[in-house]
């Protein structure tokens, strides 16, 4: 394949919201946005059919000795229909990060420096424990991220950053990059959360109603 067919269907993949960019110097890296496809399992796909596709797909894995590796960096994007105010509020109060996988309370002053968590309102335990770094309402959220409810993650330090763009009256992108470089633990694991999480913003923000979503 030639290098402007390349473009062409990166071009068309872009345009469709399966890969996102990012520029980096005089680079322009792509990569797999999963996240649409999520919202095609979580619309076709029911509850009940769920588990016994999930039983299968890793079947199928441990039979073929395969495996999923996450990238260094991870980048995800969804369109959510709301204002940039709601989709901040979203990230940053409990009362909505309740509401979607995997239906965790936040907590913070969200100030540069401040402690930020997530506790399982299940267990009463943090979860996931970090520092805020940049904090520009409603706009740039960055803050680092450790799991705290399985040791074997808990030497991991990665960062994420939450960037929300307005595109339309009361449309906005919001794209999270999760840069996991030397945390290969931590990256494997969060891949499929993180689909699961800004398709239960969406869902919650358009319809007023959680996505279901069984653990």
């Amino acid at each position: 394949m030639t290098r402007f067919g390349v473009m062409k269907h990166l071009k068309i993949l872009e345009g469709a919201g399966l890969i996102t960019t990012r520029k980096v110097g005089r680079q322009k890296r792509h990569y797999l946005n999963p996240v649409p496809i999520r919202l095609i399992h979580d619309r076709w796909v029911s509850k009940y059919t769920a588990p016994m596709a999930a039983a299968l797909v890793e079947l199928k894995t441990v039979l073929e000795g395969s495996s999923v590796s996450g990238d260094a960096v991870q980048v995800y994007q969804i369109v959510i229909r709301a204002t940039p105010e709601r989709i901040w509020q979203s990230l940053t109060d409990p009362v909505f990060s309740r509401r979607y996988p995997f239906y965790m309370a936040v907590t913070s002053a969200f100030g540069i420096g401040d402690a930020i968590v997530w506790v399982d309102d299940k267990t009463g335990r943090t979860a996931v424990g970090g520092v805020i770094l940049e904090s520009d309402a409603p706009r740039r959220l960055v803050h680092t991220w450790v799991i705290r409810y399985d040791a074997a993650y808990s030497d991991e330090t990665s960062r994420v950053t939450w960037l929300i763009e307005p595109v339309a009256p009361d449309l906005c992108r919001l794209t999270l990059t999760h840069d996991v470089t030397g945390a290969p633990l931590t990256a494997s694991h969060v891949t499929n959360g993180w689909t699961l999480i800004l398709s239960g913003i969406k869902t919650l923000l358009e319809t007023g109603e959680p996505l279901v979503f069984t653990q």
